[in-house]
């Protein structure tokens, strides 16, 4: 069964609401790993950093979505 136009919409924005509480808990890690001292060399941080990164693309891919079914160009 097809789901509506505006059930996908809905579930697109339940998915970039959880993106972006994720993105908030990286974010908060990266505080604390910097808190560690030595940018340069500390690990957590690094990997919060690509994270981070690799969520805001997500979350960039998401709200395109969401437009593009809002404005009818998206067939997904």
């Amino acid at each position: 069964m097809e789901k509506t136009k505006e059930e996908k919409i809905k579930i697109w924005k339940a998915k970039l609401a959880a993106l972006e509480k994720e993105l908030e808990a990286i974010m908060q890690r990266k505080g604390e790993a910097a808190a560690m001292g030595d940018l340069s060399e500390n690990a957590a941080y690094q990997m919060a950093l690509e994270d981070a990164d690799t969520y805001r693309a997500r979350i960039d891919e998401v709200k395109k979505i969401i437009s593009d079914l809002e404005n009818g160009d998206a067939k997904k």
